[in-house]
């Protein structure tokens, strides 16, 4: 079983990276194999709605040199999703928000190549907007018909600078509640359970 997570920071050193690199060790504790994919290595073209996946029907956007579609096909052959982002300007970094707007078009154009995969999304911010980008994620793996898991308490952490998430105890209580969700949900699809 293998999960794949987005890592939606513009950050490569931060507190949504070093909460991904300590949710890895949780699955793979679990014998859930988790790959991280940093959507800061890419440039994302913004989405114009042209169509074009729509008319071509193969699940593929007409932009081939972003590497949108590369993580478009290894998300189709995992088995879940997380999604993790910061919260920037009470939203998600334009890098997630561009990813989910083009993936979203495609997946629903096309193959629906996330349905049924099991999802799960984390928050971080400093202050504020924390919910919002938390429903962003999910409303993503909701329209994808993904089956979300819950968590309690919810997933999401308060912590300014990195390490600081270690703080929240809470948060990370919701984070590895996450995890566990995810993992049960990933046995019983896998018939193990």
């Amino acid at each position: 079983m293998k999960i794949i997570a987005l890592n939606g920071s513009p950050r490569p050193i931060g507190n949504t990276s070093n909460i991904l690199n300590d949710v890895q060790d949780m699955f793979e504790r679990e014998g859930v194999e988790m790959e991280i994919i940093h959507l800061y290595e890419y440039s994302f073209v913004n989405c114009n709605v042209c169509m074009t996946c729509e008319i071509r029907g193969d699940g593929r956007c007409i932009d081939e040199d972003d590497g949108l579609n590369d993580i478009l096909d290894r998300l189709r052959l995992a088995d879940g999703v997380l999604m993790a982002a910061p919260t920037y300007m009470n939203a998600c970094p334009s890098v997630m928000q561009t990813f989910m707007e083009r993936a979203a078009l495609v997946f629903g154009k096309g193959d629906h190549g996330l349905a049924g995969k099991v999802g799960g999304a984390i928050a971080v911010c400093g202050h504020d907007g924390a919910s919002l980008v938390y429903n962003q994620m999910v409303d993503f793996m909701l329209a994808n018909r993904m089956l979300v898991s819950g968590s309690y308490p919810m997933p999401i952490i308060r912590a300014l600078n990195s390490p600081a998430y270690e703080d929240d105890v809470q948060g990370m209580k919701g984070v590895r509640s996450l995890v566990e969700g995810m993992v049960s949900a990933l046995m019983r699809l896998n018939g193990y359970a």
